[in-house]
C-alpha cells in the first residue's frame, strides 16, 4: 500500500491522545520572585463563564517581573467585526489588584491592557474571553492575572487582528485566534496553558522555552529602563520605527520573526523571571504547537471548513503498515470534534486529497480504496461503504472543488503503472453518477489539482518514472523524468498550450494559486518553486536548499508563498507577487524565512501546509523517519505568522476583512486566452445549463443566448450536450 505518493512502510507505536497525557514541564516563577508573587496567585481559579453571561466585574492582578504593579492603568476592551470598544477602566491598588464592572458584549473577544504608572514602556495584555463566532464554544474568565506570559500569548495569537486601535476583526478568525491563546497560557493563573505543557509539547519542542524567553524580554521594561530601550531598539523592523511599548515590540517579532535573534537572546538572558528559557539563540521567534489524537497518524493533506475546523487525511493506522479507515477533524485549538476520528464512507488510506465544497461537505481521496469519500459538514459519511469509484478511479490523489461545486479529482493511477497513465475525473456539481473523465493535455500521473479564479483547473503531472525511484540507489536518475502542468478550462477541456513545461519541473507535486491567478508549483527533486503566469508562461524559478525536497505549497492573504519541506522538516516563506507585503527591498521570490526555513522540534517530514482564517500556518507530519519509513505524528500549528485567508478557499486566497467577510465562492470571470492562442468555443456537457455556462465565463445568460441562438434554437432552456457555443 502506498499513499501520499510515497511508500507506506514502517511502524510506530500508537500515540495516546494528548488529552490523556501528563504535563512534562511547566514555566515557573524563579525562586527569587516566588514569594512576592504568591499573594497575587491567591483565589484566581474562578470558574469560566459564557461571554454572554450576566453582567459582573472582572477581577484580576497585574504583575511585572514577578512583582505586583501598583497604580497601573487597566482597561477592559471588546473587539469585534465592528471595531474596538472600551468597556471600563480602573487603577490597581497596592497589591496590583483591580476590578472592572462591565456588561458582556454579544460576541467577539474580551481583553485587558495594563500600562505602568511611571514613564516606562511596559504595556501588558491578556485575553479574558471570546464569543460564539468561531468553532470553539464561548469562554470567559472572571478572574485573571495580567503579566508578561499573558502578553506574549495574546500578542502572538491575535497578531493578525491587532491594529493601532487595538484588537478587532471578522469572525470566525478573531474568536478562533483568541481561543488559541488559552493553549499558550491560562489567563486565570498567568501560567502556561495545558497544551503548551502537555506530552506533545512541553519539553519535546522549543515552544515552552521560547515563551519563557519572550516573557523575560518583556519583563525588562518592568525593572530596567536601559535594557528596556535595548529591547525596543532590537525589535525595530527594517525600515520601520521603534516600537512604543512592549506589546508593539512582541508584535514586531511575530510579524518579523527573524528580527535580531542573537541580540534579543543575549538580552533575555539578563532576566530570569521565567523558566524554562532557551539555552541558545533561535533562528526565528516562532511558537509551534503540535496536536495529536487517536488514529491521527501520518496525516497527508489538510483542509479548513468555514468555521475553521481542520480536516486531515490519515495515511496509516498507528504502528502498522495498514491503510487507515479514518479521517481526523480538529477544532482550531487542536481538540477532536464531530466524533473524530471518523470512520466509513469508503476511506482506506487517505492521501493527498482533501477539499471542502461550497455546501460545507468534505471530499477526500481514498488511495487504497481506489475511491473518494464524501462527508457532511457534521462528519457523517455520505458516500457508500466502498466510496465513490465513478470515473474509473485508480489511486486518486489531489481533489479540488470549483466555483460551481464541481469536484475535480487527480486520478493518479499509482506509482507502478506505465508512463502516460492517469487522467482527471470531474463529478459535476458533486454528482458521481455524472462523472466526466478528462484525458489529453499531457496528463501523466496527475498529483495535485487546484482551481483558479477563472474556474480553470491547474494539474501537476508528477510522471511515473521518478516516483518509482524514491528512496532507492537509483534516485540520482530522477531528474531525467521531469514533469509538467496541465490547465483544464471550465469546459472540461485542456487548454491549447497544455502541457506547460519548465526545466525546473522535477517531479512537480503541489500547486497553489495566488489572488492574481499566478500558479506556484513546487518540484520535489529540484527543490524549487516555479511561478507561472495566468497565461501559463514561467515568470520565475526560486531555489530552496538542495535537501529541502518540498512537498506542498500554500499562499496566504498577502500573496506570500509558504513551502513545506519533506526531506528537511521546515517551512520556507517566499515574497509573492505583492512585494508591498514583504520586507523592504524584497522582490518576488525573496526568501523571508531563515535560509534553512522555520524549524521546530515539533516538525517531522511534511506533506501539507495550509493557512487558516486566524493567520496560523498548519502542517502535516507525514513521516517521522525516512529510513526505514515510519509514519508521522500529529498536526503542527505555527501561531499567528501568516495573513489570514477565507476558508474554504474561494478558490484563490482572499483576506477576510471586517468590511468584506468571507461569503462563499464567487462567479468565475472568463479565463484569459493562453499566450499565442485564440479563444476556444465551449462544448456543452451533460448537466450544463445556459446560466451556469454564462456565469462561469463572466456574462449573462441572455447575451450568451443571443450570440448562439442559431446553435441553441428557440428555447434557451434546451441546450444539448455536444453543442459548441461561442463565448464572449
Amino acid at each position: 500500500m502506498r499513499t501520499s505518493g510515497i511508500s507506506a512502510r514502517g511502524h510506530q507505536a500508537a500515540r495516546r491522545s494528548r488529552r490523556g497525557g501528563t504535563k512534562r514541564s511547566a514555566l515557573r516563577l524563579s525562586a527569587a520572585t516566588a514569594a512576592s508573587a504568591a499573594v497575587a496567585l491567591v483565589a484566581v481559579n474562578a470558574p469560566a463563564s459564557s461571554l454572554g453571561a450576566a453582567p459582573g466585574p472582572v477581577h484580576g492582578t497585574v504583575t511585572g517581573a514577578g512583582k505586583p504593579l501598583a497604580g497601573a492603568r487597566v482597561t477592559l476592551f471588546a473587539g469585534s467585526r465592528s471595531g474596538v470598544r472600551e468597556l471600563g477602566r480602573t487603577t490597581t491598588d497596592a497589591t496590583g489588584s483591580f476590578a472592572i464592572p462591565y456588561t458582556p458584549p454579544a460576541g467577539g473577544v474580551l481583553y485587558l491592557e495594563a500600562a505602568s504608572a511611571d514613564a516606562r514602556r511596559l504595556r501588558l495584555r491578556s485575553v479574558v474571553g471570546f464569543g460564539e463566532g468561531g468553532a470553539v464554544a464561548a469562554r470567559t474568565t472572571s478572574r485573571v492575572r495580567v503579566n508578561e506570559l499573558t502578553t506574549v500569548a495574546a500578542t502572538y495569537a491575535l497578531a493578525q487582528f491587532t491594529g493601532p486601535r487595538g484588537v478587532d476583526g471578522p469572525s470566525p478568525g478573531l474568536e478562533n485566534a483568541a481561543a488559541t491563546t488559552f493553549n499558550l497560557v491560562d489567563p486565570a493563573t498567568g501560567r502556561p496553558g495545558a497544551v503548551v505543557t502537555d506530552a506533545d509539547n512541553g519539553d519535546t519542542n522549543e515552544t515552552l522555552a521560547t515563551l519563557g524567553t519572550l516573557a523575560n524580554l518583556v519583563s525588562l521594561c518592568a525593572s530596567d529602563t536601559t535594557r528596556c530601550e535595548s529591547l525596543l531598539r532590537l525589535a525595530t523592523p527594517p525600515g520601520g520605527t521603534a516600537p512604543a511599548d512592549t506589546v508593539q515590540a512582541v508584535l514586531n517579532l511575530v510579524r518579523n520573526p527573524t528580527l535580531s535573534p542573537a541580540g534579543l537572546y543575549d538580552l533575555a538572558r539578563t532576566a530570569r523571571h521565567y523558566a524554562p528559557a532557551l539555552t541558545a539563540a533561535p533562528t526565528a521567534w516562532i511558537l509551534a504547537l503540535r496536536y495529536t489524537d487517536t488514529n491521527l497518524y501520518a496525516p497527508g493533506r489538510i483542509a479548513f471548513d468555514a468555521q475553521g475546523n481542520v480536516w486531515a487525511s490519515d495515511n496509516w493506522l498507528p504502528g502498522t503498515q495498514k491503510p487507515s479507515p479514518y479521517i481526523s477533524v480538529l477544532d482550531p485549538t487542536g481538540r477532536p470534534v464531530l466524533g473524530s476520528p471518523i470512520r466509513g464512507g469508503g476511506m482506506k488510506g487517505g492521501d493527498w486529497g482533501a477539499a471542502v465544497a461550497p455546501d460545507g461537505s468534505v471530499w477526500m481521496s481514498s488511495y487504497g480504496g481506489n475511491a473518494v469519500a464524501h462527508y457532511s459538514a457534521t462528519g457523517t459519511p455520505l458516500s457508500p461503504p466502498t466510496g465513490w469509484r465513478n470515473g474509473g478511479l485508480r489511486h486518486p490523489q489531489g481533489i479540488a472543488v470549483d466555483q460551481r461545486g464541481n469536484v475535480w479529482i487527480a486520478n493518479n493511477y499509482g506509482l507502478e503503472t506505465a508512463p502516460g497513465q492517469g487522467n482527471v475525473v470531474v463529478y459535476p456539481h458533486g454528482d458521481p453518477t455524472k462523472a466526466i473523465t478528462i484525458t489529453g493535455g499531457g496528463l501523466d500521473h496527475p498529483f495535485a489539482v487546484q482551481i483558479d479564479g477563472y474556474g480553470r483547473a491547474w494539474v501537476s503531472n508528477a510522471g511515473q518514472g521518478g516516483a518509482q525511484l524514491v528512496n532507492t540507489r537509483l534516485a540520482p536518475l530522477i531528474g531525467k523524468f521531469g514533469g509538467s502542468v496541465t490547465v483544464i478550462g471550465p469546459d472540461f477541456r485542456p487548454t491549447a498550450n497544455s502541457p506547460l513545461r519548465s526545466s525546473s519541473f522535477k517531479w512537480p507535486l503541489s500547486i497553489a494559486l495566488d489572488s492574481r491567478n499566478n500558479a506556484w508549483v513546487n518540484s520535489y527533486f529540484s527543490s524549487a518553486v516555479t511561478a507561472l503566469r495566468p497565461d501559463g508562461t514561467v515568470s520565475g524559478v526560486y531555489k530552496l536548499p538542495e535537501r529541502t525536497l518540498p512537498w506542498s505549497v500554500a499562499v496566504d492573504g498577502s500573496d506570500r508563498v509558504w513551502v513545506a519541506g519533506f526531506l528537511t522538516p521546515g517551512v520556507w516563506t517566499l515574497c509573492g507577487a505583492d512585494t508591498t507585503a514583504c520586507t523592504p527591498g524584497a522582490r518576488t521570490g525573496t526568501v523571508l524565512s531563515p535560509p534553512n526555513g522555520f524549524r521546530s522540534k515539533a516538525l517531522q517530514h511534511l506533506t501539507a501546509v495550509q493557512i487558516d482564517q486566524s493567520g496560523n500556518v498548519w502542517l502535516a507530519n507525514n513521516w517521522s523517519q525516512i529510513v526505514p519509513p515510519v509514519g508521522g505524528t500529529g498536526l503542527v500549528q505555527l501561531i499567528g505568522l501568516a495573513t489570514p485567508v477565507c476558508t474554504p478557499l474561494t478558490p484563490v486566497p482572499v483576506r477576510p476583512t471586517s468590511t468584506a467577510p468571507c461569503t462563499g465562492r464567487t462567479t468565475a470571470p472568463r479565463p484569459p486566452a493562453a499566450k499565442g492562442t485564440g479563444t476556444d468555443p465551449y462544448t456543452v456537457r451533460p448537466g450544463d445549463t445556459l446560466s451556469g455556462i454564462a456565469g462561469a465565463h463572466g456574462e449573462s445568460w441572455s447575451s450568451l443566448y443571443r450570440r448562439n441562438r442559431t446553435v441553441i434554437g428557440g428555447d434557451p432552456n434546451l441546450i444539448t450536450p455536444g453543442q459548441r457555443l461561442t463565448l464572449r
